[in-house]
């Protein structure tokens, strides 16, 4: 989307339609995505053209954050995928959307004329593709209210390649039923992923819709404190009833950190943090830390410890630093490299304290000790600051989120 003077003002996601009273959808609006990954309302009265690949505006956009409003639906968040019925004309049968058509009519209304469907087909107990038909809007039935059975592949080909808190922002944004069916077909690891950067509301709300063994798979590949914090949200019944059903490793990592209090180190801290043995290569620690499901704050350190190597581990040697292990040949081992000054917590310390000793020593994770000095796990940076912020700032306004960190309420 751009201004008058060619200047990109943002992209479009979505496009929201209204029902008119004949029964017929009316495109109102375009939802934006603009600087910040905010995501606005620019009602289409604003646009002045349409173009391949672009959109021009009149330049006035409010940046207040899209609220979806009664009776208005996303085409690719919420119709795309709706399963149809056609009229005897089209050949009958069902169909599923796949686009559609708005055109400009009687004066600037923007009206959806045609629908791109293709036909489900039944073959056996599945359903497979069929051929693709342009039709009539006021043709089929099904277009204005849902039909049970609605599939998420187009939302979801819009959201490949996003951040799981990008995703996250999406599935907010829907309605709660749209958002436990876009849920449901994610794969284990992107829903683990995305309940992670949700609300435990919508967290909550996504997990007990799920069947109880996948609910537990996608609580195994969950970060563990990730993890305790969402069970702990749960009805007693349905998480003795999930813990049961997961691994019995993950499942103990997480009873333990539900044992400590929300604000403490041992209910901040993950139980997996990259941790060997001194004789280990510099090489073998570098792999490790390339993990894809280790955050950034995990992968700067790798903790040292003697046998075993699982948490609690044996005696707690020390860490060495990413940027120490560049320097040196790959073949050394890290014990030769360790850091045995650095800080450490015990579970039952505040937060408080843990985030003062990270700022005052430029930690980006702190391990987590016994008293007998064995690892019990480590507070990355990242948990701590999403502890500081406020408890609804999810799922609250970013302009309200950054005025409530601000002195002064953000005034200059």
């Amino acid at each position: 989307m751009f201004d008058p003077n060619r200047d990109q003002v943002g992209k479009v996601h979505d496009v929201v339609v209204v029902h008119r009273s004949t029964g017929a959808l009316r495109a109102v609006g375009l939802v934006v995505e603009v600087a910040g990954k905010r995501r606005v309302f620019v009602p289409l009265s604003r646009v002045t053209s349409m173009d391949a690949g672009s959109v021009i505006t009149t330049g006035l956009v409010n940046m207040r954050r899209f609220e979806q409003r009664a009776g208005e639906t996303q085409v690719v968040g919420q119709l795309l995928d709706r399963s149809l019925l056609l009229s005897e004309n089209d050949g009958g049968g069902d169909a599923r959307l796949e686009d559609l058509a708005i055109e400009l009519r009687r004066g600037r209304d923007w009206d959806v004329t045609k629908l791109f469907v293709r036909r489900t087909v039944a073959g056996g107990l599945r359903w497979r593709r069929g051929e693709t038909l342009l039709v009539d809007a006021d043709s089929v039935t099904g277009l204005t209210e849902q039909r049970p059975g609605q599939g998420a592949s187009a939302l979801l080909a819009t959201l490949e390649g996003l951040k799981p808190a990008d995703v996250a922002d999406v599935l907010h944004d829907l309605p709660d039923q749209r958002r436990l069916e876009v849920a449901s077909e994610l794969d284990d690891e992107r829903l683990a992923d995305v309940l992670e950067e949700l609300s435990d509301e919508d967290s909550v709300g996504i997990l007990v819709s799920l069947q109880t063994d996948r609910a537990a798979r996608v609580l195994d590949v969950m970060q563990p404190d990730d993890a305790a914090d969402l069970v702990a949200e749960l009805p007693a019944e349905t998480a003795r009833e999930l813990l049961e059903r997961m691994e019995p490793e993950e499942a103990d990592d997480v009873r333990r950190l539900l044992a400590y209090g929300e604000h403490t180190a041992g209910g901040l801290m993950t139980t997996e943090p990259v941790i060997l043995g001194p004789e280990a290569t510099i090489a073998s620690a570098l792999a490790h830390v390339r993990r894809r499901d280790l955050s950034p704050a995990l992968s700067t350190l790798v903790f040292v410890v003697r046998p075993p190597l699982e948490t609690p581990t044996g005696r707690f040697l020390g860490v060495v630093h990413l940027q120490a292990m560049l320097r040196e040949p790959p073949h050394d081992a890290v014990g030769t490299l360790l850091d045995r000054d650095i800080e450490w917590v015990l579970p039952t310390d505040p937060l408080g304290k843990v985030t003062r000793l990270m700022a005052t020593y430029n930690l980006t994770a702190l391990p987590v000790l016994d008293e007998e000095h064995r690892l019990l796990g480590a507070v990355s940076a990242d948990d701590v600051l999403d502890r500081l912020l406020p408890d609804d700032w999810r799922d609250a306004d970013d302009a309200l989120t950054d005025a409530s960190l601000t002195p002064g309420g953000g005034r200059g």
